[in-house]
Parts: C-alpha cells; sequence; structure tokens
C-alpha cells in the first residue's frame, strides 16, 4: 500500500526562521517506495519473507544504485597488539593499540585504538566508530599512536600540510567523551576512516578498493564501490578483531557515526548483522535522511562536491530522487531487528533533521513484522525531548550545529543501557 506524505509545515515552526532559504513549503509531494512489498508486487506479511526475499531485494538495490557492491574478495587478516597499558588514563582503562594487517602486504594497515574500563568483571560491550583525523585526536592521551597518513586540511590544531602532529592530540576530544563511556561500562574502539580511504577524489590508489578490486574489474563501473562502502568495511574488519578479545562482548557492539561516518555506520550495519546496535549521527543525505524531500543536500549537491563517495551509478539520479528505487527509510529497515537510533541537530538543516526523523518513523514498518515497538507518530520531537529509548527506532534532535557532542552521546549510552544491560 502507497503513503503519500504531503508535508505542510512552515519551517519557522520547526526549526526557527533564522534559515530562509530552507523552505519547508517547498518540500514537494512524494510517494515513498514501499519497504514491505517486493519488487514483484507482494505483500511482505512475516519475518520469513523478509529475511528471505524482501530484505535481500532491498540490500542488493542499495548496492547497486547508492553505495556499491562490496567486493567479495577473502584477504587474510593478522592482528598484532602493538601497545597496551591496563593502567591507562590514572588507571581507570585498558588501553590497546592493535594493528589490522590487511593482506600479505605489512604496509596495509588500519590501527584500532580500544579503550575497556579497567575494573570490569565480564566482557563489556563497546562502542565502535570511525574518526576523523587520526586516532590521537580523540583524547589527549600521550600514548596513542599519531597517525602518519594523509589528514584532509580540516584546519584542526595541529594537522600541518596534511599531517597529523603532537599538537593535535585531543583536539576532537569533545566528541569522544571517552571517561564518560568508561564510567558507564561501556567500551571504545575508533580507527582513523584514512587508514581505509583517503578521503578525496584521487584516493584509489592505496585504498582497499585496490586491495579487494577483482584485477578484471575497474572502479570505473558504475556500480564499483565509493568510499563510504570502503570505509563501512572497514567497521567490519574491526568487529573481526573485537570478537577476538575475551574482555569484549562481541554480542554487544554498537557502530556509530557522525555526518559520511554516519553513512558508513548505516551501511556496516545494514550489512553485517554482527552489529547489535546501530548509531546514526547527523548522516542526512546518503545517510538517514529521505532524499526524496530534496530539502537541504540532494544526489545532486553530495555527488558533486563528493564524487568519491558512492557508487558512479548514484550519479544517474542527480535531480531525479523519484527514480530512485530506493529511499533511506528502507537503509534504516535493514536494521531490524536490531535497534537502531538516529540523531539530528537543530541547525543542521543541511542534513534534514525532519527527514531523519521522518524516516526513521516509516522503517518501523520492518520492526512491527518482530512485534517490535518503534516510533509511533510521523511529528517529529522538540528540540532536546529524546523518543524511543525504549524502543527499537530511537531519535532526539540535538539544539546546535552539526556535530557529536556529549549530549548524543548521553542519549547513546541510555539507549545501549536498555538493550544491552540485563533486563530485570
Amino acid at each position: 500500500m502507497e503513503k503519500i506524505f504531503l508535508i505542510s509545515c512552515i519551517v519557522s515552526l520547526f526549526f526557527g526562521n533564522a534559515f530562509a532559504q530552507y523552505d519547508e513549503s517547498q518540500v514537494p509531494s512524494y510517494i515513498l517506495p514501499e519497504i514491505l512489498e517486493t519488487n514483484n508486487g507482494v505483500v511482505v506479511e512475516t519475518v520469513e519473507a523478509w529475511e528471505k526475499v524482501r530484505r535481500p531485494e532491498i540490500l542488493k538495490m542499495f548496492s547497486e544504485k547508492v553505495f556499491g557492491i562490496t567486493p567479495s574478495t577473502d584477504i587474510k587478516l593478522r592482528f598484532e597488539v602493538i601497545e597496551k597499558d591496563s593502567e591507562a588514563l590514572k588507571g581507570t582503562a585498558i588501553r590497546k593499540q592493535i594493528r589490522i594487517f590487511l593482506g600479505a602486504d605489512p604496509a596495509r594497515f588500519m590501527d584500532l585504538l580500544v579503550y575497556l574500563p579497567s575494573k570490569a568483571t565480564a566482557p563489556v560491550p563497546v562502542f565502535l566508530g570511525l574518526n576523523f583525523a587520526g586516532n590521537q585526536t580523540i583524547h589527549s592521551d600521550p600514548a596513542i599512536l599519531i597517525s602518519e597518513k594523509w589528514v584532509p586540511d580540516w584546519k584542526d590544531t595541529g594537522i600541518v600540510n596534511n599531517k597529523g602532529t603532537i599538537e593535535s592530540r585531543g583536539s576532537r576530544a569533545r566528541r569522544w567523551p571517552v571517561e564518560e563511556i568508561l564510567n558507564r561500562g561501556y567500551g571504545l574502539a575508533t580507527v582513523y576512516y584514512g587508514d581505509l580511504q583517503e578521503d578525496r577524489p584521487d584516493s584509489y590508489k592505496g585504498s582497499v578498493h585496490e586491495l579487494l578490486d577483482d584485477k578484471n574489474a575497474t572502479e570505473h563501473l558504475s556500480t564499483a564501490w565509493g568510499a563510504i562502502g570502503g570505509w563501512a568495511w572497514g567497521l567490519s574488519r574491526a568487529m573481526d578483531y573485537l570478537e577476538t578479545d575475551k574482555n569484549i562482548n562481541a554480542s554487544k557492539v554498537a557502530v556509530m557515526g557522525h555526518s559520511r561516518l554516519g553513512k558508513a555506520s548505516l551501511w556496516a550495519g545494514a550489512q553485517d548483522t554482527r552489529f547489535a546496535l546501530v548509531i546514526s549521527n547527523d548522516s542526512g543525505e546518503g545517510g538517514a535522511a529521505i532524499t526524496r524531500r530534496k530539502y537541504g543536500e540532494t544526489i545532486e549537491a553530495i555527488n558533486s562536491k563528493f564524487p568519491h563517495w558512492f557508487a558512479t551509478k548514484y550519479h544517474d539520479f542527480n535531480n531525479k530522487e523519484n527514480e530512485l528505487p530506493v529511499d533511506f527509510h528502507m537503509l534504516l529497515a535493514l536494521m531490524a531487528p536490531r535497534p537502531v537510533y538516529i540523531a539530528s541537530a537543530s541547525e543542521d538543516l543541511w542534513a534534514d533533521p525532519k527527514g531523519e526523523y521522518l524516516s526513521a518513523y516509516a522503517a518501523g514498518e520492518a520492526y512491527g513484522l518482530y512485534k517490535l515497538p518503534s516510533l509511533p507518530t510521523p511529528n517529529p520531537p522538540s528540540v532536546e525531548s529524546p523518543v524511543g529509548g525504549r524502543q527499537s527506532v530511537g531519535y532526539h534532535m540535538r539544539k546546535g550545529k552539526h556535530d557529536i557532542l556529549i549530549y548524543d552521546w548521553e542519549q547513546y549510552m541510555n539507549f545501549a543501557d536498555f538493550h544491552f544491560k540485563p533486563k530485570r
């Protein structure tokens, strides 16, 4: 059954009137592709039909039309703990730095930084996410190895000629409240996303794409995976390690990401069901937001500025959103029955907060097959009034700009508390 979302809210009622160029009244009427109807028009009414027919269909469409097809190339991984301290952060943490070698070439690796609460008496659940500027930027801990990889010119403290320096230590700590996470009983694991692919259009050489692509294939194939696919693949390789660590409860790993890395966390969670909980922070277009709304960033805008992120095929839908056979409520639905949490920011109109909420709401249809509660209303909540914390789909809109802050993390940990901690 088709659902038509006719949007008539005035932007000033929802966001405030400071962004006149983002006019909610200009959002077109649109029809969302059906989650629970197969490509042959058969209505999906059972979990079995979802898992065996419809979910694989949706996953295939996202692979071929949006993110690109992740190669099935099998490579041997090797894990080497290159540094460990059981009394890190004044005795509150176990710090491990693991080099994950990707194949036989020792020059190909990703460095995984792990913090675990030192007083834990059992394996702990972990938040796993990629970072933007090197592991050393998430905390001022002087023992964290400084990444030697190319870093985008973010204008961050300590980034000089696209390289991290000592001064870059802790420069993005506001996004990674390590002590608060440990105090709540969780571990944290992170990898610099440039270890997998540098974030620039000419980054094929030296990336995991070059490592995994079939020798007879080419990066120019329209369905070849983009950078987001490579970053998502790296999250799964980090998960491969987490499964081997006796201090970690690998059945309770939450994959999370902000902005472009929120898109990567969603794509990782869609492909890899080992992730028990999936979190998207301000992921917007190509992530959590409904693209048919054409509000804020559009397919054409994102493909023009970041042509390497998605499959070339996605460019075919520039200014043709209604021809795309999927929309991103379907990406969120791929997480079912695992819990998913979506976050927005009130001033981050480029990422379309309302579109992110409506996407999370629509994804609830898939959770309904499992008799799991999701968001009950299409009306977004007010600023900093989280909803769904005790349901399978959660959402909040933080006050402020495009960022990830302690408020966001508090909601993620509250959500994880409900889903990961033993029910009493």
